[in-house]
């Protein structure tokens, strides 16, 4: 079967196309996305006009692309943004109503669950007890447990877009407002590690979503044009060190590191205030860089639904 995975995310508008079935990975066929940074279209809490529009138009364009590319199936769902405006029901409502696309919102904790499901197939059984952490533009997602669901799952309000735009009015960020953020993040994850902890150590912690990527990249991980199936890892120790050299650069200068693009660069300090704060909190030394993440575990939890001559 080949499947549209439409993601509306806080920073990025994906449609992913797949040819999926039962018992196989999900093999990607075609990628459309943009950076349109819905979350930056937030005003008193509703997304305004130009962020609907522009979600209109690429949904428009999503369903003809996935028409030629011969998409039997298209799920499409959205995440933080839409999930937190006021009027983001109303959005989906017209966006149902002239393309025919119904995107769902997606809860914080099944975001988190469903993340932690693309987690547990990639990396299988004899990772044991896994811990997922997952840094968004909108939220942090943190689950851990032994099987395919997790017994503990929570979304944060930590997301890398979020605290840039709550938090820095300078690039770089004056080094009082790093520090100010730096305590806020730690004091947020803080009220998390129980909920981990109470329930086991786990045996491997693993990081999904392009924050974590990028900060593995620049740290010294393999590029993505040599596939998904390299192991990346990122220390703690690196991080503590590439933290604190990215809030002493622009935008601009991040940008120019390896696997940073320029649409991200601005949150990559926020991003890893998040990571560092994580891995220190979890008492992490390292975490293993997942290529699986929410449309996957999307995908997966799709197909477990079908009947298997679907």
């Amino acid at each position: 079967m080949r499947l549209g995975v439409l993601d509306v995310g806080s920073n990025t508008v994906h449609l992913l196309v797949v040819d999926a079935h039962h018992g196989a990975a999900p093999l990607p066929a075609f990628s459309h996305k943009e950076e349109m940074r819905l979350a930056a279209h937030l005003e008193d809490d509703r997304l305004s006009e130009e962020g609907a529009a522009l979600l209109e138009s690429f949904v428009a364009d999503a369903v003809r692309i996935a028409e030629d590319k011969g998409v039997e199936r298209l799920i499409g769902f959205a995440t933080s943004a839409v999930r937190e405006a006021a009027n983001g029901e109303d959005v989906l409502a017209k966006v149902r109503a002239e393309s025919g696309v119904d995107l769902r919102v997606l809860p914080g904790e099944e975001e988190a669950r469903l993340t932690f499901l693309a987690a547990r197939r990639w990396f299988g059984w004899s990772a044991g007890r896994l811990l997922l952490l997952d840094i968004g533009g909108g939220s942090l997602e943190i689950a851990a447990g032994a099987d395919e669901d997790p017994d503990f799952a929570a979304s944060v309000p930590l997301g890398a877009g979020r605290l840039t735009r709550d938090w820095f009015t300078a690039d770089p960020p004056p080094p009082e407002e790093v520090r100010a953020l730096r305590k806020y993040v730690r004091a947020a994850i803080a009220r998390e590690v129980s909920g981990v902890t109470r329930r086991g150590t786990p045996d491997h912690a693993v990081a999904t979503s392009k924050t974590f990527k990028q900060l593995a990249r620049i740290a010294g991980a393999a590029p993505t044009g040599q596939g998904p199936l390299v192991q990346r890892v990122l220390s703690h120790a690196d991080l503590i060190e590439w933290t604190e050299r990215l809030a002493g650069m622009s935008a601009d200068e991040r940008a120019e590191l390896p696997g940073v693009s320029p649409g991200r660069a601005p949150q990559l300090v926020a991003g890893a205030i998040v990571a560092d704060a994580a891995m220190d909190l979890f008492e992490l030394s390292e975490v293993m860089v997942c290529p699986w993440a929410l449309r996957e575990g999307v995908i997966l939890r799709h197909l477990d639904m079908l009947p298997e001559s679907a």
